[in-house]
């Protein structure tokens, strides 16, 4: 069943473009007829063609963060996706000062930049969208992930003020939280053990397929969303809520 070209016409920038996630998100709003600008670090990451462009910036560097920004901003895009991100756990007390001001830098800064990049253009036009993938842990917090959990907390505060200042001018910006999601690097990190402990705590008995998590960016992000504005949407199988 061929996608509705929602997006025909359209220019998106879907930050993190390149594997997991955000190589979802941009092969499907590719898919649905977006011009798709896709950021990448480089660090790791093979070639493809899910975006008609790329940004090549790695967002623990200021500067990179500045001069993508500013790409960004003379691109006006039409929806902003700010996907990248990372983490590293430890105990609050052994975390390094270094390493909770790169997750910052990184989960927080760098989408902060970007927001600030496209609204001038967003807002004469009176349309935009803006999506930032925050977690389940933006919502909660579990042991040794007080770094993580404080950047996304922060992301979610951000776009409430965002949303505060710019729903008028035809912006809607809107968070998720996604929980466990059924992804190579899940399965990596946690393992067949670790994923059968993590599904016994999910109302819904199982991971998150990573096209679910697409679909609810995609409807964020089109003209069908007129009045979601502001909000922090987990998409965990009711982990959150129980």
């Amino acid at each position: 069943m061929t996608a509705p070209n929602r997006f025909a016409g359209r220019k998106v920038v879907v930050t993190g473009a390149s594997r997991g996630i955000g190589r979802a998100i941009a092969t499907a709003f590719r898919g649905e007829g977006a011009w798709v600008i896709g950021t990448r670090s480089g660090i790791g990451d093979s070639a493809n063609d899910v975006c008609q462009e790329w940004i090549r910036a790695d967002f623990l560097d200021v500067d990179q963060i500045d001069a993508c920004a500013a790409r960004v901003g003379v691109a006006e895009p039409d929806v902003l996706i700010n996907n990248a991100g990372i983490n590293k756990i430890a105990p609050f007390v052994q975390i390094a000062a270094a390493d909770f001001l790169s997750i910052h830098r990184v989960n927080v800064l760098a989408p902060f930049l970007l927001c600030q990049a496209v609204l001038p253009a967003m807002a004469r036009r009176g349309w935009g969208r803006i999506v930032n993938v925050s977690s389940i842990w933006g919502k909660i917090s579990k042991a040794q992930r007080a770094s993580y959990s404080a950047s996304k907390f922060a992301l979610d505060g951000m776009t409430v003020a965002l949303a505060a200042e710019h729903t008028v001018d035809g912006i809607l910006a809107n968070c998720i939280a996604p929980g466990f999601v059924d992804t190579e690097l899940t399965h990596q990190v946690l393992g067949k053990a670790g994923i059968e402990r993590m599904v016994s705590a999910v109302p819904a008995g199982r991971l998150a397929q990573v096209d679910e998590i697409t679909r609810l960016v995609l409807w964020l992000a089109s003209e069908e969303n007129t009045f979601v504005a502001g909000q922090n949407i987990a998409i965990d199988g009711g982990f959150t809520r129980v």
